[in-house]
């Protein structure tokens, strides 16, 4: 299709993304705005899910148990940073034909495209670490399996997305959207039987200058913010938001599909915000001036069957709640996991490879350094655990190299056409960009010291 300016639509030398899946979800054509919705409703999912990895669940929860209900505001502003960047990602897809890595491949060439794929390849697997470590401590906490048994159990997770993919790509959809509905119906559960005290929680919702004058609030409220958004899910949504059967030839058609994939993320990311709150929430109403520790996913689901700590709703079921949500958030990463690394290795390197290949390769790599860590020091919880902090510091140091591209090309009017970013989004994606960077080069420095 042609505008004034030139093709909205582009064409690279490896196909089309994702190629197994890309074009396949039929959508209605004479249907009023909810059924498109529904047919258009599902890569918001999938995306949704680096929102809620397990590498989050501490540092929430531990804010809440510290500072009360003080950085909700901090949990706010991050999810409407992540909607921003999310809709660009979706744009980018839809109007271009080409995932993110595919467009940065085609505007720096094979060397760059090489480097950026390894930054990129070694995120992924940061991201497999933290699916790791968090399936296998909720298979130690549910089951009694040690941290080394369950670490190998793990890589049984490689057939999942195999017999999924199978039945095709609206029931992996669904299945995703299963997992979430049960770590959001767990986490509420345990927010009301808590009982909150609702005024200081609304309140929590408006940002204090206190978050930045308090050093420990800062730290927490960095944390939440550096890590909130993922690399891998900004090549992930630009690739399956092209998995429906809109005309791509025509302006009209793709103007619809960016507006109902953008609301279908916001939907999305909403409910992974609410999610988000509820873990600092739990942590608040539960353990708001509780002067032990809790670093750890063990101590927090051993802390909710002490009525000690949390006091008459102590209660087995809350925590073994806790690990369910656990283990389903491990198992939702997994598949996300698997098809980002597809998109990247295809996009960056034009390398394909049979995903049951990809996903071993993937997998056993993640577990080597679990592995190694358990064997050196010893399997417990909060070594473990800690493996799992410097893999989310490794996701900051990819971060810049996936926000400012995904900036620069949502902004170009030669490869966006009309559907170029507005004034204000582009300002508001370029202090993003610089923020997020600023907050995670501190992070990582913070961490290591």
């Amino acid at each position: 299709m042609e505008s004034g300016k030139g093709r909205f639509f582009h064409k690279t030398q490896n196909g089309s993304s994702l190629e197994e899946i890309n074009n396949t979800v039929p959508i209605p054509q004479d249907a009023g705005f909810w059924r498109k919705l529904l047919a258009y409703s599902g890569p918001g999912a999938l995306v949704a899910v680096g929102y809620m990895d397990p590498g989050n669940w501490v540092t929430s929860i531990a804010g809440g148990a510290q500072f009360g209900y003080l950085l909700l505001s901090v949990i706010l502003i991050s999810s409407l940073i992540a909607m921003l960047l999310q809709s660009m990602s979706a744009k980018l897809g839809i109007v271009t034909g080409m995932d993110l890595a595919q467009v940065t491949r085609l505007k720096t060439g094979k060397k760059w495209g090489f480097a950026l794929w390894m930054i990129t390849e070694l995120a992924i697997m940061a991201t497999d670490i933290a699916e790791v470590i968090g399936s296998a401590v909720a298979l130690n906490l549910l089951f009694n399996i040690p941290l080394l048994v369950g670490v190998f159990i793990t890589v049984l997770d490689v057939f999942l997305l195999l017999i999924l993919a199978r039945f095709g790509f609206r029931k992996i959809e669904a299945i995703v959207v299963t997992l979430i509905a049960t770590i959001l119906v767990v986490f509420l559960y345990e927010v009301i039987i808590a009982q909150p005290n609702v005024a200081q929680m609304l309140g929590g919702f408006i940002p204090r200058t206190e978050i930045v004058f308090n050093d420990g609030a800062l730290f927490i409220a960095l944390g939440i913010v550096g890590a909130t958004v993922m690399p891998h899910n900004l090549y992930l949504h630009s690739s399956i938001v092209q998995a429906r059967q809109y005309d791509r030839g025509d302006r009209k058609s793709l103007k619809e599909a960016v507006k109902f994939a953008t609301i279908d993320s916001n939907i999305q990311l909403t409910v992974a915000f609410v999610v988000n709150c509820l873990l600092l929430i739990l942590g608040a109403s539960l353990f708001f001036g509780y002067s032990g520790s809790l670093d750890t996913l063990g101590q927090l689901y051993r802390a909710l069957n002490d009525s000690s700590i949390v006091g008459a709703i102590a209660s087995p079921v809350l925590s073994v709640l806790f690990a369910v949500a656990l283990l389903a958030s491990g198992q939702n990463s997994t598949i996300t996991g698997t098809l980002s690394g597809q998109i990247i290795m295809e996009g960056f390197i034009h390398m394909k490879m049979p995903m049951w290949a990809r996903r071993m390769i993937t997998r056993l790599v993640a577990i080597i350094p679990v592995v190694v860590c358990i064997l050196v020091f010893g399997s417990t919880e909060s070594v473990v655990e800690k493996l799992l902090i410097y893999s989310q510091v490794f996701l900051s140091v990819a971060l810049p190299f996936s926000i400012i591209p995904l900036t620069l090309f949502t902004s170009d009017e030669k490869l966006m056409g009309e559907f170029k970013n507005k004034l204000w989004v582009v300002i508001l994606a370029w202090v993003t960009s610089v923020v997020l960077t600023i907050l995670n080069i501190w992070l990582i420095i913070t961490t290591f010291q």
